[in-house]
């Protein structure tokens, strides 16, 4: 574990040194925010209590939101572009042959990722976003450490299916496609568009019971206490299930590749 551990602290120290990069991306995320905040304000502002939140509460989603963008990787461009490009050089090779899990080597490094986007690009737009606007920030000490649970979770969540598209390129050589859909589904279904609260009918319960809405919206209303005591832990039951079924999918598809790959090599 001591292994997978450095490997963490290499991947937070290597998105750190993009220091230009992470104040742009400070930058564009503090104004899209401001976007959509006077947006859900114009919307809330007709239709109060819309999706169950009060203003105060739609304004904080937003904020999460952007906070969390980077952190699960919502709109792509995370360690699968660099793993599917291996896949397709045929360098993934070498990897397989090491004395180390592909997985978990991964994993690694994207916790370490995710937990610099969090201070990085979390942080500091949601400081702006509660200096303009009135925030549902929780009081409780116990509500931030769950919240902090719940991101934990859902970056597993989102590693877990975008491992899954990385390893689609050892069948369709390009994963671009696949990783497009991916990011598509994860904008919609993780609720960044709009809260899946909203969603109706048939749409709105499928879409709280795909994997995606563990990347957002179920973050998003444990900080905003909507779950509490045994409600809950049934939601970090749905994240830990998705987090597992999907683990075990990419660690099936890997053995299968890696069996392919020997086949080749020999």
């Amino acid at each position: 574990m001591r292994l997978y551990a450095v490997v963490a602290a290499g991947g937070f120290r290597r998105y750190a040194t993009y220091r230009i990069e992470t104040v742009a991306g400070i930058f564009t995320n503090t104004v899209f925010g401001f976007i959509l905040a006077y947006t859900y304000a114009a919307l809330w502002d007709e239709r109060p209590q819309l999706g169950g939140y009060d203003m105060a509460q739609a304004l904080t989603y937003v904020w999460l939101g952007q906070a969390l963008l980077m952190t699960c990787v919502m709109m792509g461009g995370g360690f699968e572009d660099e793993l599917i490009e291996r896949i397709r050089t045929g360098d993934i090779a070498v990897d397989l042959y090491r004395p180390v899990d592909l997985q978990l080597w991964w994993l690694a490094g994207d916790l370490g990722r995710a937990a610099f986007h969090l201070m990085g690009r979390g942080i500091v737009p949601m400081v702006f976003g509660s200096l303009a606007f009135d925030l549902a920030m929780p009081a409780s000490p116990g509500t931030w450490l769950a919240f902090l649970v719940a991101v934990t979770l859902g970056v597993v969540v989102s590693f877990a299916i975008r491992y899954l598209v990385a390893l689609s390129a050892f069948w369709l050589l390009d994963g671009a496609g696949a990783a497009q859909m991916a990011f598509l589904a994860g904008m919609f279904f993780s609720g960044m568009l709009l809260p899946l609260n909203l969603f109706p009918g048939l749409l709105g319960e499928v879409a709280r019971a795909l994997p995606w809405s563990a990347l957002l919206q179920v973050p998003a209303d444990v900080f905003l206490g909507r779950h509490t005591g045994w409600d809950l832990v049934g939601v970090y039951v749905f994240q830990a299930g998705w987090a597992l079924v999907l683990l075990l999918a990419g660690r099936l598809l890997q053995s299968v590749a890696t069996r392919r790959v020997v086949v080749q090599g020999g």
